[in-house]
């Protein structure tokens, strides 16, 4: 396997962004770089392995359609989709057996239930129904749970509202992408937003959206993620920025203002677990 077969077939964007959400998870309950963070880490890359390529079996038809996946290694011939399924099998019960080493049945059951939700649920539901990405953002709700269980938490408010925030952000994340590749969504027959209210209104909604999201991290503070002023004040910061940037990039919805909105709610979201874990890490 070449390294961009691995990272086509691991999605391997995608998979860093859970792994990095779920130490964010550990860091702002743990207050420390400890060594119980390496395992929790791997364990989630694995698990976002396994869920990816997974789903990446799951869809080589669909991506066989599509301009912008047609050439991954499945539907390309270089890995076969019963290959993918093995790795997705292996990859998956090691993950699942640390995790429940590290945080028992709670951590466990969260990455089960974030494979479940991912391939079970969202893989199926996209063929049929445009509302797959608030469903599915679900997913995206569960790695820093899984880290705070991991360094000794329970699930209360404090996690709670960083997942919310994580749910939050990848309802645009989705929608922002559609926008960007509705002709390939097209392709491949997906339901999407885009065909059934118009490029412009769903850029409408993405837009009050994302101020929705940019609003979502001020509940981080409340909810005594973090009794620090300064993270506050750089969480609204960092939302008046996304909103303005998003406000100027979708009022005149074109391919440039998706590219340009897309990558800064990615931005957006980074800079958020950045200072969410620098303000664990300094106010210990």
């Amino acid at each position: 396997m070449s390294r961009r077969d691995f990272a086509q077939l691991f999605k391997l964007p995608i998979s860093i962004m859970s792994t990095v959400s779920a130490a964010t998870g550990f860091v702002v309950f743990s207050h420390a770089l400890t060594w119980r963070l390496v395992p929790t880490a791997s364990a989630i890359l694995l698990l976002a392995f396994a869920a990816c390529a997974l789903n990446e079996a799951q869809e080589c038809r669909l991506d066989a359609m599509m301009d912008r996946t047609r050439n991954r290694p499945i539907p390309s011939g270089r890995i076969s989709p019963v290959s993918a399924v093995a790795w997705s099998a292996i990859l998956a019960v090691v993950a699942l057996l640390v995790l429940f080493r590290l945080g028992g049945t709670v951590a466990a059951g969260l990455g089960g239930l974030a494979v479940l939700w991912y391939n079970g649920i969202y893989t199926y539901v996209k063929r049929v129904s445009s509302l797959a990405p608030v469903i599915g953002s679900v997913i995206g709700a569960i790695p820093p749970a899984i880290g705070w269980v991991c360094a000794g938490g329970v699930l209360d408010g404090p996690i709670l509202s960083l997942s919310f925030f994580l749910l939050m952000w990848q309802v645009p994340h989705f929608w922002l992408l559609a926008l960007r590749l509705s002709g390939d969504y097209e392709q491949a027959h997906f339901p999407t937003f885009v065909r059934a209210m118009g490029a412009v209104s769903l850029a409408r909604v993405t837009f009050m959206w994302t101020a929705a999201t940019a609003a979502s991290a001020l509940l981080l503070p409340i909810f005594g993620l973090s009794n620090s002023p300064f993270l506050g004040l750089g969480l609204a910061a960092a939302g008046v920025w996304l909103t303005f940037v998003a406000w100027r990039a979708l009022r005149a919805p074109g391919k440039q203002g998706f590219h340009q909105a897309f990558h800064a709610i990615n931005y957006y979201a980074v800079m958020v677990m950045g200072a969410v874990i620098l303000d664990a890490l300094l106010g210990r």
